[in-house]
């Protein structure tokens, strides 16, 4: 069965605390689990306020719907970010098992 994990490396420029961080990433990670049903969760510890890497793990019977759905995840990660201010600077997804 196929997994799929997503890194999002997200630039919150405008963050000058750990609670205007905070706000970025919770919003970023509960819309993106409403709106896609996949597992989401803050991958670094909080060592500056103007980063942060968000992982994004979905599975699915068929790995052409998963890639898919990654690929819209990626897509919604990019606007969601703009609309918080913040910005996507880099993402990747690994496919861990395609049998």
């Amino acid at each position: 069965m196929p997994v799929a994990k997503l890194t999002l490396d997200l630039r919150i420029p405008h963050a000058r605390s750990l609670k205007d961080r905070r706000q970025v990433v919770r919003s970023l990670k509960d819309q993106l689990k409403h709106a896609f049903n996949v597992s989401v969760a803050e991958l670094d510890e909080a060592v500056t306020w103007q980063s942060a890497t968000i992982g994004v793990a979905g599975i699915s019977a068929s790995a052409d719907y998963l890639r898919g759905q990654m690929e819209l995840v990626d897509q919604a990660a990019h606007r969601i970010a703009g609309e918080l201010g913040a910005e996507l600077a880099d993402s990747w997804c690994d496919f861990l098992d395609e049998n």
